[in-house]
């Protein structure tokens, strides 16, 4: 037993070690770029597999497995391998190669992929990442499997169901936070609050439900609340869970030959085609009318859903965000951020004139998209320290350490810690000069991660009697309604938010590199410098006195 545990050390700490080196690398490859003025070498590279059409002989998908996205087949495989491959994981993989020298690439990629990576200069280390690849397909494949398993379980084993008598929307991917809260008399600025106000929401419903699971059910104005683990009710019934486990014993089979023949498409898509088939067996009546999907995945539009839209299910995506730009530096504005020209939702929800062009840049003029005002996202059962002085909320973004941002791959280093730190100390400052309260809100609380001289600045002003601190899950609604105007860090969705509140609001820039007709504001005035700053806040001051 101790050579056991001797052992599992060894191999545990050999991984630290082969992790740590990695990271060196990849941090030695981001200096590397940035002493050559090409940061931005990545983001180009990451474009151009957005946009590469994967070219797949005609007829390459079966419609017993894709169902109604047959005809969208491409678009489908290049999201989802942008999704789960073109993200962090390719960025440390590429930095890590340009910090060796005449060191290749080597990463789990198709064919394509990596010839458009020897295309913008970088060394591939074909064999090797072509191996990776057929490891890649075959988990994919055997993912699958497993996912037809667990829902044949499940419909075996689910018995009746009330799920075919509700009228439901659904939300994916929220989390605890984003649930009303249950604190009476007080409006929770939560995404499902939001919705059940929104004039435009589905009227002929009684339940809401979504994805956070073992959350209690509660009921707003008559409409349920309710946690559903997954989007698709569990099926009902022998003979259609027989249906089903006899597809995907045939779909199994058939991807695997297809593999066999370098038809690797269909392996990599069959946990998402388990899923279709399912909502096909489903009758039209147990789907949700709506199913919404949130800017946590932009890219990845899942494959079960052209099933359910061609059943009746609206299918929408919303943005809780509107901090998705590049910053423009130049006179140029800059390209899109990669993977956005993938998307392909059937309809937009945005918050203002300003997200709707960038939509249409990214998807085209024919985007479906409906102009909704500022979606709420975030509640918190915790009450704002009560305050008898006129106060200004700040809102910053919190800074990682310097290992994160290198492997992000961006091409600004707008959010580092020097930006960070000068944007609480100067608004802290100018706040006591002019007697004013600082109300800031963290972001959100990401520990360790942030950079640990960030953490010793707001140490730092949490002693400074002018400067109060609310914990990072309160609802910036909550914080704007308290204080009569708003400082962001650009360009947090806390500026949009306040100005529809009718409170004054800028973006402050204490590093005075922006410009000022950046459209990534939104139309908000960007404040450049501690002077400008003083000079803004001093003049409402002095017009409230």
């Amino acid at each position: 037993m101790k050579n056991i545990v001797v052992f599992f050390r060894l191999v545990q700490n050999l991984s630290r070690r082969i992790q740590r080196s990695r990271l060196r690398s990849a941090m030695r490859g981001y200096r590397i770029l940035k002493h050559r003025d090409s940061t931005g070498r990545i983001e180009i590279l990451k474009q151009a597999l957005t946009e590469h059409t994967l070219c797949f002989p005609q007829r390459s998908f079966s419609s017993a497995l894709m169902g109604a996205a047959t005809d969208h087949g491409e678009i489908v495989v290049r999201q989802l391998l942008l999704a789960s491959l073109g993200g962090v994981s390719m960025n440390r993989a590429l930095l890590s190669a340009l910090g060796k020298e005449r060191s290749r690439v080597v990463f789990p990629m198709p064919k394509e992929w990596r010839y458009i990576l020897e295309k913008h200069g970088f060394l591939v280390a074909n064999f090797w990442s072509s191996l990776l690849w057929q490891i890649y397909v075959l988990a994919k494949l055997m993912l699958g499997v497993a996912k037809i398993g667990k829902i044949t379980f499940y419909g075996i084993t689910s018995g009746k169901s009330t799920d075919f008598f509700n009228r439901y929307v659904y939300f994916s991917d929220l989390s605890p936070s984003n649930l009303p809260n249950s604190i009476p008399g007080i409006q929770s600025h939560d995404v499902v609050s939001w919705y059940l106000q929104w004039p435009g929401r589905k009227l002929d419903i009684d339940t809401v439900r979504h994805s956070v699971t073992n959350a209690l059910s509660t009921t707003i104005e008559s409409i349920v609340v309710q946690s559903q683990r997954w989007p698709l009710p569990a099926m009902i019934g022998w003979n259609t869970t027989a249906k089903y486990f006899i597809w995907g014993l045939r779909a199994f089979v058939f991807a695997t030959l297809d593999c066999m023949r370098g038809r690797w498409w269909h392996a990599i898509l069959l946990k998402e085609s388990a899923l279709v088939i399912q909502a096909q067996l489903l009758p039209a009546d147990s789907l949700a009318r709506e199913y919404l999907f949130n800017n946590s995945n932009v890219i990845y539009r899942p494959l079960w859903t052209y099933e359910a839209e061609q059943r009746g299910s609206t299918i929408s995506f919303y943005f809780y965000s509107t901090n998705h730009e590049a910053f423009k530096f130049g006179d140029e504005h800059p390209l899109l951020p990669s993977g956005f020209k993938a998307m392909n939702w059937s309809r937009y929800l945005v918050w203002d004139e300003f997200q709707a062009h960038f939509v249409r840049r990214a998807v085209g003029p024919e985007a479906n998209i409906n102009i909704v005002g500022s979606i709420w996202f975030q509640a918190s059962s915790a009450r704002i320290p009560v305050f008898d002085k006129t106060a200004v909320a700040a809102f910053d973004v919190t800074p990682h350490r310097a290992s994160r941002y290198c492997v992000l791959g961006g091409t600004g280093d707008y959010y580092p810690l020097s930006v960070a730190n000068s944007f609480l100390m100067q608004v802290s400052t100018v706040a006591r000069t002019l007697g004013v309260l600082m109300v800031w809100k963290e972001k959100r609380s990401i520990g360790r991660s942030a950079h640990p001289k960030y953490r010793q600045i707001v140490d730092q002003i949490a002693s400074d009697s002018n400067v109060l601190i609310v914990e990072p899950g309160i609802s910036a609604i909550d914080v704007i309604e308290l204080c009569t105007a708003v400082i962001s860090m650009p360009f947090t969705s806390t500026a949009l938010i306040a100005r529809e509140m009718g409170k004054p609001s800028i973006y402050y820039d204490p590093s005075c590199s922006l410009q000022r007709d950046d459209r990534a504001a939104h139309g908000i005035p960007i404040i450049l410098g501690i002077y400008e700053l003083e000079a803004w806040l001093s003049a409402y001051h002095s017009k409230k006195h």
